[in-house]
């Protein structure tokens, strides 16, 4: 590519999709996955899919000399896309650190390395307020969070540090399918469900009805709640706003009705 040129990106992920746009790279962002709208202001971008399943033929109509998309993804769709004229970066963040790294890769990658400096910073300030302001706290609530019902799959691993910072403790390992045996004798104190692509559509039922939960103190005590998912599932800027609602939650005893059973208000 010349150096006149502009690099001509397609987001797979949504993660991706607001890092950059955070970094005011929207010039060169000229096609993003169908789930990008849920967690940034994407406008007219055309969609071509996700990491799952994809509109090669779409991708390359936008003409992009970089695809980029996130773990986890289809081997076959990604092999399809292997198969084009265009270079393809993945991401495989872990924790808050791997999601820092992304930022400041990214910001290379469009040029504005000082802008991803900045918003790593801000992040950091974000959270940093969120583990200050839970440090008063008299209770560290045991939890358990889960990103899909069925197969039952818990969060994303930096989920663990947001509940952390918020002054919870994960008592159910992260980022790999679980049991309800397993949340059982966790026993946790809250429970919260953060479905991938639902939105705050999570069901409470499948939690507060679970004959195999019924002892379980969140479950006792009405202690389920539902987070909109983009705010722990994105492991970009939204997660500042998932550690301040796992912070709010935590300082509720019961669901509360008048935000409407079990949610978390926008």
């Amino acid at each position: 590519m010349k150096q006149s040129e502009r690099i001509r990106i397609v987001s797979l992920a949504p993660n991706v999709t607001s890092i950059l746009l955070t970094l005011g790279a929207g010039r060169e962002l000229v096609g993003v996955s169908r789930w990008c709208k849920d967690v940034a202001a994407v406008g007219r971008r055309p969609t071509v899919g996700d990491c799952w399943k994809l509109d090669v033929a779409g991708v390359m109509r936008l003409k992009p000399t970089l695809v980029i998309g996130s773990v986890p993804f289809a081997p076959d769709t990604v092999a399809k896309l292997l198969a084009q004229p265009v270079a393809f970066l993945s991401i495989n963040p872990r924790c808050l650190t791997d999601i820092e790294n992304d930022i400041r890769l990214l910001g290379r990658v469009v040029n504005r390395g000082a802008s991803a400096d900045q918003l790593v910073r801000r992040m950091r300030d974000g959270l940093d307020i969120v583990r200050r302001r839970s440090r008063g706290d008299s209770e560290c609530p045991k939890v358990y969070c889960e990103a899909w019902p069925n197969p039952r799959i818990s969060s994303p691993p930096w989920v663990d540090e947001l509940v952390t910072l918020a002054g919870g403790t994960v008592v159910v390992p992260l980022g790999q399918r679980v049991t309800d045996e397993q949340v059982a004798e966790a026993n946790p104190d809250v429970i919260i469900l953060a479905w991938a692509a639902t939105g705050d559509r999570a069901k409470l039922a499948t939690a507060l009805g679970n004959r195999a939960w019924k002892n379980v103190n969140a479950v006792k005590n009405n202690r389920v709640w539902v987070i909109r998912d983009e705010w722990l599932n994105t492991p970009g800027p939204p997660l500042v706003r998932g550690a301040q609602e796992l912070l709010r939650v935590f300082r509720r005893p019961a669901a509360e009705k008048s935000v409407g059973l079990g949610k978390t208000p926008r």
